[in-house]
Formats: structure tokens, sequence, C-alpha cells
């Protein structure tokens, strides 16, 4: 028997993204992410159930909007990229889901650019996932290895949330270091910073 499809965000049944959600998607502004990274919104309200209704309710057929998102933030920053890779996630966390939400939204992107998207960082060590982590562990950023004949060119590396931007200057740092010309770091969503963290920063 097969199951209803539900939105992502509501978990109504019907589409996997209902014309509420989806038009409350679209009309979000793009939100100031650290470190220089482009996100397309804020990690909060209807954005954020739709995030969490992709990763933790396997609504995959969401990444088709999500990476629309991207695009949209990406060309309205000037960013044509040459070829599209992601953040992984840990090998733990995929398995759990199976698939990795960063990757799904990075295909997308890719697709709608009319470029390549390629496998090109690892993560090493015992890094954790950093969900569930306090903003002091997430700075302590996971580390990557690249693949091996990392292209020249401009790299966009897509996650779907960031925080402090760890993960992604990790990744970024790498791709670089690996031969990449430019990298272009770019989330689905940002966290907004704390109270405190938005006085400090004042």
């Amino acid at each position: 028997m097969l199951m209803p499809s539900r939105c992502a965000g509501c978990d109504r049944p019907g589409a996997v993204l209902c014309r509420t959600c989806r038009f409350a998607l679209v009309a979000r502004p793009r939100h100031a992410a650290p470190d220089g990274t482009l996100a397309a919104a804020a990690f909060t309200g209807r954005v954020r159930d739709v995030l969490l209704g992709f990763k933790y309710r396997n609504r995959r057929a969401v990444a088709a909007h999500l990476g629309g998102l991207v695009v949209n933030r990406l060309v309205t920053a000037g960013v044509r990229p040459d070829l599209v890779t992601w953040a992984p996630t840990s090998g733990r966390r995929r398995r759990q889901r199976g698939f990795d939400q960063a990757e799904l939204v990075a295909r997308q992107v890719a697709r709608q650019f009319g470029v390549p998207c390629r496998h090109l960082l690892e993560r090493t060590g015992d890094a954790a996932p950093q969900t569930g982590h306090s903003r002091a562990a997430r700075l302590r950023a996971p580390s990557f290895r690249a693949h091996p004949r990392v292209p020249g060119g401009h790299i966009v590396v897509v996650d779907d949330v960031v925080t402090t931007g760890a993960t992604l200057r990790s990744a970024g740092a790498t791709l670089r270091a690996a031969g990449a010309t430019r990298v272009t770091p770019v989330a689905v969503a940002a966290t907004p910073p704390t109270a405190g963290a938005a006085r400090r920063a004042a």
C-alpha cells in the first residue's frame, strides 16, 4: 500500500510542499550568514519546518524547491559556478537517513545551473555532526579530505544549515588547498544569532 504524500513543512496530506509553504519559502528574504557564506533564508518559521521535514521525515522530493532557493541566492549574488559540490554529513548520519541532505540540494543546484556536480569531499576523523551541539562546540570545525583531481575554477560548496560557518569554512579551505581557484560557500538557511551574539557584533 502506498503511503500518501505529505507536505514537508506543515505535514498536510498532498504535495511534497503545499501552496502555503511554497509561498512562505519564496517570500523569505535572503539572510546574513557568517564568514561570507551565502544563505537563502533564515532558519526560522516555515523554512525551519521544511528543512526538518526534509532531514528527519525523509521528504527528499523537497530538495528541488530548496535547490531553487539556493540558485536564486547565488544568481542574486552574481555567482556562476563551474562545478557544484557539498559539505558531506557524517557517515553515521547518512546511514541513519539513507541520504545526505546537502548532496541532494547540491545536485539540484548543479542541474538548474547546467554544470557538473561532483563528490569532492570526505569527512575525516571522528568529527560528530553539528546538530544538537552548543555554539562553542560548533566552532570546532569538522575536517575534510579532498578527492584527487579537484578541478580548478569556481566551485560552489553547499550545506543545508549554517550556524557558525565552521563546516563550510573548513570545506572551502580544503577545496582551495586541493586546487580550486575560487570557492563560494552557500547554505539553504542560516541560524539567526542569539541575542548575546547580536549585541557583541553590534
